[in-house]
């Protein structure tokens, strides 16, 4: 039998809680004394990824996104936040995030994007320590343009309602790509800083984006949006499988549920 703490001990080798942003909350929300009987990986914390950890025999969820980040002033049964958590307890299901100490590291969240574009010389954008830190930057083994670019970012990634959004010159050509995992318009700067020709990230709001395609420079960074979901989602088989190698006993699962909330789009003309 595989007790939590045996796996927890795994979670803080692969993702040292250390490594975590201040603001951040990585660890436990709920937890039992049970021998744990499955682990299903999420991006998120939902009521169906919970109801479908229970359908397959998980009694421990592992979530990028903490599922308490923000806090709540209610954990009623009626209640959103005390929904989820009313079902995990009452089912003794354990609820446990890596989310920024899962950004940084080798083989985490913005490592496992770069790899999966074929990316070379892969360092990290922002260090924080040793061959760690936010994002990636690294290399294509050839210049292509960023309208090639961007279909391969879109082969690359599940498929999402927003698809990949793009804002630069179609036939500007991208061989240095810097990316981050997540929400990354704070890191744009650390971008052009480092000479890409591309910046990937996810959720980038309207000034930052104009203000980064607008500023005049000596070389052009286009931006490239794609889904919070899909790009991080990328890094669960890789967790999976680093989780099943040390613990071959434990059934290893990565959802099913899609927890994009966004479900179709439309552009004008289009029926």
């Amino acid at each position: 039998m595989t007790h939590l703490t045996e796996i927890s001990n795994t979670f803080e080798a692969l993702w040292p809680a250390a490594g975590a942003e201040l603001w951040d909350a990585p660890g436990f929300v709920t937890s039992h004394s049970d021998a744990v009987t499955g682990v299903l990986l999420s991006v998120d914390i939902t009521g169906a990824v919970l109801a479908e950890a229970r359908a397959k025999g998980c009694n421990l969820v592992l979530a990028h996104h903490p599922f308490l980040l923000k806090g709540t002033q209610e954990v009623n049964h009626d209640s959103l936040k005390g929904s989820v958590l009313t079902f995990a307890l009452k089912h003794s299901i354990a609820i446990f995030a890596a989310h920024t100490n899962a950004d940084i590291v080798e083989n985490g969240v913005s490592d496992v994007i770069a790899k999966k574009l074929g990316l070379t010389n892969i360092k990290p954008l922002v260090k924080t320590a040793d061959s760690e830190g936010h994002g990636r930057i690294g290399r294509l083994a050839q210049a292509i343009p960023l309208q090639e670019f961007a279909a391969q970012v879109a082969e690359t990634l599940p498929f999402s309602a927003r698809g990949v959004t793009v804002a630069g010159d179609p036939e500007h050509l991208i061989e240095t790509v810097a990316l981050c995992g997540g929400a990354g318009d704070s890191f744009i700067e650390a971008a052009h800083a480092s000479d890409a020709d591309v910046y990937v990230t996810s959720d980038l709001r309207h000034h930052p984006t104009l203000d980064a395609t607008l500023t005049p420079r000596e070389k052009p960074l286009a931006l490239v949006d794609v889904s919070h979901w899909a790009a991080e989602s990328l890094w669960l088989e890789i967790a999976a499988t680093a989780i099943a190698n040390a613990h071959p006993g434990v059934a290893v699962h990565v959802s099913e549920v899609v927890t994009d909330p966004w479900v179709f789009s439309i552009n004008r003309g289009e029926r």
